[in-house]
């Protein structure tokens, strides 16, 4: 470990600490950057003493993440006066394939956020959250949809966790295999893997001859 990533460990909570550094790091322009790629959120809260695990969808506001459920969910109305809760977006880049099954491993990108979230009660911040997680998912995609009903800004409910302290651990690079492996034959390697959007299927109801809206190819253009 670095002077500089031990001056960065001594300030943070035990909990927040990399145990091994030889694959993470506090760089928080890469925990945005993995952040922004990533379209699933895990997130971590105590429920009647119990851990919870729920994957979400959600949208990153500077330094503030923002996540959305039915109003009723667990995760929604019991964090409203603001409780300690973690997330980890990961992103897988390729399986690493091993001559040994100890040595297969996966290279990938993988934040983790530490931080109190509390529910949105301001309308206009509300508005601003749900249209950054729709526009997260398909950029513009918020101005192509009517205006939303009242009845669905009661139904719906934004947490926003604001990002106290937030790691990245991450993985590249081909299989680490035992020197006496070396040269065997049996094969390894890296196989990667990518995201990527499919042909767009219509709603049977949609009317022939309805464009495809610009949003899906900027998603395309976003996954790159």
């Amino acid at each position: 470990m670095s002077s500089m990533e031990k001056r960065q460990a001594a300030g943070l909570p035990k909990y927040a600490r990399i145990r091994q550094m030889n694959r993470g790091g506090y760089d928080r322009k890469r925990v945005h950057e993995i952040l922004d790629a990533g379209f699933v959120a895990h997130c971590g809260f105590v429920h009647e003493d119990r851990p919870m695990v729920i994957p979400m969808a959600y949208a990153r506001i500077g330094d503030k993440i923002y996540i959305h459920g039915a109003s009723t969910t667990r995760i929604i109305k019991d964090n409203s006066v603001g409780v300690p809760a973690s997330l980890a977006v990961t992103l897988v880049d390729g399986l690493v394939v091993a001559r040994s099954a100890f040595h297969h491993s996966m290279n990938y990108r993988c934040a983790i956020v530490h931080g109190t979230a509390r529910l949105v009660e301001d309308p206009q911040e509300q508005i601003d959250a749900l249209a950054a997680i729709t526009d997260h998912l398909l950029p513009g995609r918020w101005d192509e949809c009517r205006e939303m009903m009242p009845k669905e800004h009661k139904a719906t409910g934004v947490l926003v966790l604001d990002i106290e302290h937030a790691s990245i651990k991450i993985r590249t690079g081909g299989p680490v295999d035992d020197q006496e492996d070396v040269g065997t034959d049996i094969w390894a390697g890296v196989i990667p893997m990518v995201n990527a959007l499919g042909q767009p299927l219509p709603a049977p109801d949609v009317p022939e001859g309805t464009p495809v809206p610009a949003s899906v190819p900027a998603a395309r253009q976003k996954l790159g």
